[in-house]
């Protein structure tokens, strides 16, 4: 007993809470590398003024922005990937979700680099390709990354959504031990503080990211 509450449940289910989390941090994980994958190209197509392109991301873009993570979720693993285990299933619907605002930060990373880089890149004999590639793409990276490092946290907490198609992460666990136990509020406690130290550990690692590339400006 801890002021009142009961977590004695501890001793027997803990077990269940450290292999909600690793799931959920490999649920993550993937995300975030499918993400920034498909969510950096989108970003790059975007800053190349091709108006055709422009307006099917743009519009892409807005439509996931504008749908609720959890009908994404249901659209993808009953109607698109069927096939698929249900933890692929949720890194598909997570990565769609997650690379539009990993697409809006490459862009503005791209568009932060001051535009006279690139004349000057051409004036010296670069190509756009090379331009990009040894001048502007550098930087825009710098301006982005502590922006994906802070995506990766709310993914982490994203990640609790996926309980509703039987993905076996922290939340989900956490129901499992509340409906084995009967305990209806103490689990969640448990499952709060967890989430918590996790996002919190990253929060001060970005904090430190982010020191270190001003540091260096």
């Amino acid at each position: 007993m801890f002021l009142g509450f009961n977590f004695s449940f501890l001793e027997k289910y803990s077990f269940y809470y450290w292999d909600g989390l690793k799931v959920t941090l490999q649920l993550s994980f993937w995300t975030l590398i499918c993400g920034t994958v498909v969510g950096v190209a989108m970003g790059l197509l975007r800053v190349q003024n091709h108006k055709t392109l422009n307006v099917i991301i743009d519009g892409w873009i807005n439509f996931i922005r504008g749908v609720p993570v959890m009908v994404q979720i249901f659209i993808v693993y009953y109607g698109i990937a069927t096939t698929l285990p249900a933890f692929w299933a949720a890194v598909v619907s997570l990565t769609v979700n997650s690379s539009v605002y990993i697409a809006e930060h490459t862009r503005a990373g791209m568009q932060a680099v001051n535009k006279g880089q690139m004349e000057a890149a051409r004036c010296i004999g670069m190509s756009k390709f090379q331009a990009n590639r040894y001048i502007i793409i550098p930087q825009a990276i710098k301006n982005v990354l502590p922006s994906l490092c802070n995506e990766f946290i709310l993914l982490i907490k994203d990640t609790s959504i996926v309980s509703v198609i039987a993905v076996h992460e922290l939340t989900y666990t956490s129901n499992t031990v509340r409906a084995n136990t009967f305990l209806a509020f103490e689990p969640l406690i448990v499952t709060a503080v967890l989430y918590f130290i996790v996002t919190y550990v990253l929060k001060k690692l970005v904090g430190v990211l982010e020191r270190r590339l001003h540091a260096h400006d």
